[in-house]
């Protein structure tokens, strides 16, 4: 007789077999299974005990389950699942996240609305936010602009770049670990990496690159330090972006790259992750 339970159900299958590749590369046990319904194809649980695990597995792979780690569990399994393009399922997934991850999605329209306006010729919003010495902030006492250069960008692929990114990790973080988190890490990382770019090239400069890199850094650190956590990104990811960060100190490029951003905003990020797992440990501990 059949015991497994039925975690979750979907109408295609290369969805619910990806899945089922995550959740055993996480050491939770399970089998896909063809059912006879209209959702009819299933992800079946071996063990009750790993419910709740799977559950909030299952919660997160339906909000983005084109997340890079999902393809690389596979990978390393020996196999790959194509997900089929759905353009109903992408857009509700994509609604779906929006309110899920608030924080995330409100830096991401923050940034749209203020690089859209400047394009039509409205720059009050890059005057307010951009930073200025620090000597001048302790005169007129407008300390928002240690933040401001995350949220402005100069050029159509420097936000696309920095968006994607932002979007694809930071919904990650807030849905594991809460809006409270993501906002401390962006408030940290931004306040850093952009008073460590001011002291080194003076005010001229903008972009979001520098907590992009502090959520590269996260991700990739909790992968390390905490796989249980399923939270992490692929060795090939990390040393494109690795390399990103070289390249741009070598000054090959035909822009000028905001370098000790980047840098200090991976270290805050390495930091950051450190931080959660010390905490987590330490709850564990008592």
């Amino acid at each position: 007789m059949n015991t497994h339970t039925k975690l979750v159900a979907f109408s295609k299958e290369q969805p619910a077999r990806l899945l089922s590749l995550y959740l055993n590369a996480q050491g939770i046990q399970v089998e896909y299974s063809k059912l006879e319904s209209d959702y009819a194809h299933g992800v079946m649980l071996f063990d009750s005990a790993d419910l709740e695990k799977a559950k909030a597995i299952a919660e997160e792979f339906v909000l983005d389950p084109n997340n890079a780690k999902y393809q690389s569990a596979a990978w390393d399994s020996g196999e790959s699942v194509q997900l089929a393009s759905d353009s109903s399922f992408a857009v509700d997934n994509f609604l779906l996240a929006l309110i899920r991850t608030p924080f995330t999605a409100g830096i991401l329209v923050t940034c749209i609305v203020i690089y859209c306006l400047a394009m039509i010729g409205i720059n009050g919003p890059y005057s307010w936010l951009q930073i200025e010495p620090l000597a001048d902030l302790a005169k007129n006492w407008q300390w928002w602009r240690l933040l401001g250069p995350a949220l402005i960008h100069f050029s159509a692929m420097h936000i696309a770049f920095n968006l994607l990114w932002w979007w694809m990790l930071g919904k990650q973080l807030e849905h594991t670990f809460g809006t409270s988190c993501l906002v401390l890490l962006f408030g940290f990382s931004a306040l850093i990496s952009n008073v460590a770019q001011l002291l080194i090239t003076g005010p001229s400069f903008g972009g979001l690159s520098g907590v992009v890199y502090a959520l590269v850094g996260c991700v990739w650190w909790l992968g390390w330090l905490k796989p249980s956590w399923g939270i992490s990104l692929p060795k090939p990811m990390v040393g494109f972006l690795l390399v990103w960060l070289l390249v741009g100190y070598l000054d090959v490029l035909p822009v000028n790259m905001a370098n000790t951003a980047h840098t200090a905003g991976l270290i805050c990020g390495c930091v950051f992750a450190w931080l959660l797992v010390s905490r987590a440990n330490n709850s564990i501990s008592r």
